[in-house]
């Protein structure tokens, strides 16, 4: 048992990245402290796609079973032209992603996930829990960190080995670290709701689309995705459009749903009855962190998920990219035993390299499904030409990706 062992690892959030990283650690030995401000860890957000890179952690730590029953399996991800919902190209999934990237390609609630990495960090006697609790602050010493906690209305003082930052994109603890790494709105909001798969819209939807695919519905003005949840229960449905509105943090606000109908007018009749009166969308403005910002003090504090790097969602990787950072730096951690210092620093620029990759994907995906005029002409041929196979190819070194222990 190496000396860092000898203390707990502290975790402040239990959302994805927090929960994953309990478990990273706690497979290698480590004993854990999670702390979670929420009372209960109660259902929050809408669908997320998990693809390979993230599925082969899940699988490695024991999640997917929990997950078996909610998660889908889509066949591909299709994009379509919002008006005329004609397919432009086609990304193949499914037993196709097993065999080209050894991991399946699913798509869950976030809850679900949520739910199913609770239930394995409940199993491991190594991790303790605790809800309603806030971290008001950190220390780093020779000695190791030290998380001031809260509960109760009642503080106390809690040492460990490594302090990790998993509580989001509003990161209490990267406020503290200093304002380098401030998150801010991007003028984008994302209108999310999750529709029973029964109802009249989700099947008019689902006969003009028909198959258990992940939909991208391109338009210059917005886009929509769109692909079954619990065990095809529901359809999520998830709408991004441009606002000049500075927005608030927070997680949901109720809108008036106007900005996004007048976005849908225009398109086919199937995908603007989604945004029809009456309906009841979500709004999430997007904010994002600042990818200059420091990602780990070398004295013992690392930022992990949204808390290091919240991008956009552009390339359906910021809960995978949650899950790589947690296991990489556990196994960069258990690896190299009395050197925390240049092991943090070498796990931050490895992954500094790969979300700047990720970050760009997603940057040149939204540029793309917003084209116009000539440039969706020349989008739409240039997909056709390609063909799944050789898109799918394209995605190899996002898709195939493996921790460097596996």
């Amino acid at each position: 048992m190496t000396r860092l062992q000898d203390k707990p690892v502290l975790i402040a959030g239990a959302g994805i990245a927090g929960l994953t990283a309990a478990l990273a650690f706690a497979s290698r030995g480590f004993d854990v402290h999670l702390f979670e401000r929420a009372e209960s860890l109660e259902e929050v957000g809408a669908g997320l796609q998990l693809s390979p890179n993230a599925t082969r952690i899940l699988r490695g730590l024991g999640v997917l079973p929990h997950l078996a029953t909610l998660a889908v399996s889509p066949e591909a991800v299709v994009l379509r032209e919002a008006r005329s919902l004609d397919e432009v190209a086609r990304v193949p999934l499914g037993a196709f992603a097993e065999r080209r990237w050894g991991a399946p390609y699913l798509v869950a609630h976030r809850a679900d996930l949520q739910s199913a990495l609770l239930t394995a960090v409940r199993n491991h006697p190594g991790i303790e829990l605790a809800t309603g609790t806030t971290v008001r602050d950190f220390a780093l010493s020779p000695e190791g960190a030290a998380f001031t906690i809260e509960h109760e209305g009642r503080t106390r003082d809690i040492r460990g080995s490594l302090a990790v930052a998993a509580d989001g994109v509003w990161s209490t603890l990267r406020a503290l670290a200093g304002e380098v790494g401030k998150s801010r709105f991007i003028g984008q909001l994302a209108w999310r709701r999750t529709p029973e798969s029964d109802s009249a819209e989700a099947r008019a939807l689902l006969a003009a689309c028909p198959g258990v695919t992940v939909n991208a519905f391109l338009h210059p003005g917005f886009h929509l995705i769109t692909y079954p949840l619990r065990g095809g229960a529901q359809i999520n449905l998830a709408a991004f459009t441009p606002t000049k509105r500075e927005m608030e943090t927070g997680w949901t606000r109720s809108m008036e749903i106007a900005p996004l109908r007048a976005a849908m007018t225009h398109t086919h009749p199937v995908l603007a009855a989604l945004a029809a009166p009456g309906t009841s969308w979500t709004a999430w403005p997007i904010h994002i962190a600042d990818l200059d910002g420091a990602w780990i003090d070398p004295g013992g504090l690392a930022l992990i998920g949204d808390a290091a790097h919240a991008m956009t969602p552009f390339a359906a990787q910021g809960a995978a990219m949650a899950i790589e950072d947690a296991e990489t730096l556990a196994a960069a951690v258990a690896a190299n035993p009395g050197q925390l210092e240049s092991t943090l620093e070498g796990w931050a620029i490895a992954r500094r390299r790969r979300v700047l990759r990720v970050a760009r994907r997603g940057a040149l995906n939204q540029f793309a499904w917003h084209a116009k005029g000539p440039v969706a002409i020349a989008r739409n041929a240039f997909l056709k030409l390609r063909g799944p196979e050789s898109l799918a190819a394209d995605l190899d070194w996002l898709y195939g990706w493996k921790p460097s222990t596996h």
